[in-house]
């Protein structure tokens, strides 16, 4: 049951930024963003607002809106 929570890599793509610029603006190891962008595991919703202000997009932007296997 993997599902892709956020949409990192899309937004990143979208920004021309890197999961290295974003690890060095939070203070995070980069291997951290690198499991947020494989959908390993999760940001904490405070870090989520701290990433959609670092890249300059909604919360919501970051994350994946294809919640209808949730429904199947």
């Amino acid at each position: 049951m993997n599902k892709d929570m956020n949409r990192l890599k899309v937004v990143f793509a979208e920004t021309k930024r890197t999961s290295r610029w974003l690890a060095e603006q939070l203070g995070k190891d980069q291997a951290t963003v690198s499991k947020w962008c494989t959908n390993t595991s999760q940001p904490s919703l405070e870090t989520l607002f701290q990433i959609a202000e670092c890249l300059g997009v909604k919360v919501q932007d970051l994350i994946s809106k294809d919640t209808s296997k949730d429904h199947e």
